[in-house]
């Protein structure tokens, strides 16, 4: 059987994303590193917006939304029980959180320089008020985000924690949140995490 074709770049949140629940079900893909200044035309012809994850399918669909490719995945193999750790409408709510509102957020932390209107700490702290302040809060009542083991929420917010982590050096943004630093910690110290971060040369058509 083919496999499916993902398009990827290995430090992309929603790239990293969408590797963790692929690999967390076992389900194998031809990995195909993107270069953002150089992108493939294969991969523009079937998702024409450019950015990654893609996901073809061998069927020919495709999926270029890395919730999209997360809930595939799951829904064939969800050998860990993210679906089922807490109800769905709790998960989703969590994910549009993040998605929505704290995103913007951590790119004008991480990019403080082009939105001069507030300072780098001032945006650090709004994202922790918008987002990070209640991930802490239900860290202190258990492991995971939303109970006693990990769920899809967990493995779709924590690429956008590692981003926020990454801005400053030592994780120091974290140093006021412990249950969330000890989170982080635990998913970058992960067999899992570590099976999706191989390095890969920038994919190109092969010579004819």
């Amino acid at each position: 059987m083919t496999l499916p074709v993902l398009y990827s770049f290995r430090r992309c949140p929603y790239a990293i994303r969408a590797r963790l629940a692929l690999a967390a079900a076992g389900i194998g893909v031809d990995h195909r590193e993107v270069s953002l200044a150089d992108k493939p035309a294969a991969m523009l012809a079937i998702s024409p917006k450019g950015t990654v994850p893609v996901l073809q399918l061998d069927d020919g669909r495709v999926l270029d939304e890395s919730l999209d490719i997360m809930r595939w995945a799951l829904a064939r193999c969800d050998l860990q029980g993210w679906l089922a750790a807490a109800p769905a409408e709790v998960q989703d709510a969590l994910i549009r959180r993040n998605d929505v509102d704290f995103k913007p957020l951590l790119d004008r932390y991480k990019y403080a320089e082009r939105h001069p209107e507030r300072t780098r700490a001032e945006w650090r702290e709004a994202a922790v008020a918008a987002h990070l302040a209640d991930l802490e809060a239900r860290l202190s009542r258990g492991p995971a985000l939303c109970g006693d083991r990990p769920s899809l929420a967990d493995a779709a917010l924590f690429p956008f924690v590692r981003q926020f982590a990454g801005v400053e050096p030592d994780h120091a943004a974290l140093a006021p949140l412990p249950n969330l630093c000890r989170w982080l910690e635990g998913w970058l110290a992960s067999p899992l995490f570590a099976a999706v971060m191989d390095k890969y040369p920038p994919w190109r058509v092969a010579a004819a």
